[in-house]
C-alpha cells in the first residue's frame, strides 16, 4: 500500500478577492500563510514523512510548500516544480471578481465556466502582457494556453501523474504534491474514475492535506482529509459559495 498527499495551495490574494486567478501568479493572503503553516503541523503531527516535493510554477503554491516543510523541518526535501501542476488557465477571465462576472454573464454561464468539464473560458488575448508566451518560465512549452476546460487540464496533470509521480513512488519515494484546485480536481477525477457530469460539484479546500491511499498497481482505494469534519465542511462550502451574492 502506497499513500500519497495532495495539498492545495493556502488562500491566495486573489482567493481573498473572489477573484479568478489561473496563471496570474498572486502570492498567498495573511490567512493562506496561517493554512499553509496548519497543514504542515498536521502533517507533522500525523507521523507524515516525505523525501520529495512535486509542485506547480505559480508562487502560492510554491510558498504552501515552503512554509509547510518549515513547519515539518523537512526543507531539505528535493522539489520538483511543472507548469503541468498549474491552475487551468481561466483565459480572459483572470482578474475579473466572480461575483462581478456573474451579475454581468448570469450565475448558469460562470458556472459552466467554473465547473462544466468541457466548457472554455473566453480567451485571452494573445497580446495581452498576462499571457504566458511573455512569461520567460513557459519558453519552452509548446504553445502555452490562452484558456483551459477542465478536460484540457486533465490532458496534462495524468500524463504528469504517470510520467513523473508514479516512477518515483514505484522506486519507494514517498511525495507530497502541493497544486491548485482545479490541476488536484483533474487528477482526483482520474484517479476515482469520476464521471465528466459528476466531477463539476466536487470542490477542494485551500490548506488542507488530502491523502490518497493506494494499491500495488497505484488505483486509489481510500481517501481522506486531515481534517475534523466541522472544519473540512466549512471549507468546501466557502469554495462552493464563491459565486454567490452573500459570499
Amino acid at each position: 500500500m502506497k499513500k500519497i498527499v495532495l495539498l492545495r495551495h493556502g488562500q491566495s490574494t486573489w482567493n481573498l478577492e473572489n477573484r479568478f486567478t489561473g496563471w496570474i501568479d498572486v502570492d498567498l493572503s495573511e490567512r493562506g500563510v496561517t493554512e499553509a503553516r496548519e497543514a504542515g503541523r498536521t502533517l507533522k503531527r500525523e507521523g507524515y514523512e516525505f523525501d520529495l516535493a512535486f509542485t506547480s510554477y505559480l508562487k502560492r503554491a510554491i510558498r504552501t510548500l515552503w512554509i509547510a516543510l518549515e513547519e515539518m523541518d523537512q526543507m531539505w526535501l528535493p522539489t520538483a516544480t511543472d507548469w503541468r501542476l498549474n491552475e487551468r488557465h481561466y483565459g480572459a477571465l483572470q482578474g475579473l471578481n466572480k461575483q462581478e462576472t456573474v451579475e454581468k454573464y448570469g450565475i448558469e454561464q460562470v458556472m459552466k465556466w467554473r465547473r462544466g468539464y468541457a466548457v472554455l473560458p473566453p480567451e485571452l488575448d494573445p497580446e495581452d502582457p498576462t499571457h504566458p508566451r511573455f512569461d520567460s518560465r513557459y519558453a519552452r512549452v509548446l504553445n502555452p494556453p490562452s484558456t483551459e476546460s477542465l478536460s484540457i487540464t486533465l490532458e496534462r496533470v495524468v500524463p504528469y501523474w504517470f510520467d513523473t509521480v508514479i516512477p518515483a513512488l514505484k522506486a519507494g519515494r514517498a511525495p507530497i504534491i502541493v497544486a491548485h484546485g482545479n490541476s488536484i480536481r483533474a487528477l482526483i477525477k482520474h484517479l476515482d474514475s469520476i464521471s465528466d457530469d459528476e466531477i463539476t460539484a466536487l470542490n477542494i479546500p485551500t490548506g488542507i492535506p488530502l491523502v490518497y491511499e493506494l494499491d500495488d498497481d497505484f488505483n486509489a482505494v481510500k481517501n481522506y482529509y486531515l481534517a475534523d469534519s466541522a472544519q473540512l465542511d466549512s471549507a468546501l462550502n466557502e469554495v462552493a459559495h464563491q459565486t454567490s451574492a452573500s459570499h
